[in-house]
């Protein structure tokens, strides 16, 4: 899991510093976007939310703190 995290990641980053809206807005709705696939993933799965293993449900957790980390930052600074 953490290293297919790191991989998506870093191919949202990628894409995001190539969109028209600007990197931080490009990039928060990506992880929007990697949120809501995420737990699509892990509903489908039928994959336990607090299992002992990581899975796709820790993954969104993970998404969703980014997102909240990158909406702070954009709100912070004008542009």
């Amino acid at each position: 899991m953490l290293v297919r995290f790191a991989l998506r990641t870093s191919i949202l980053v990628v894409f995001a510093a190539f969109g028209g809206i600007g990197f931080g807005l490009s990039l928060a709705a990506l992880l929007w976007m990697s949120i809501i696939v995420s737990a699509i993933i892990g509903t489908i799965k039928r994959e336990l939310p607090f299992d002992v293993v990581l899975n796709h449900w820790d993954e969104t957790v993970a998404y969703a703190a980014l997102f909240f980390l990158v909406s702070v930052f954009n709100h912070a600074v004008p542009v």
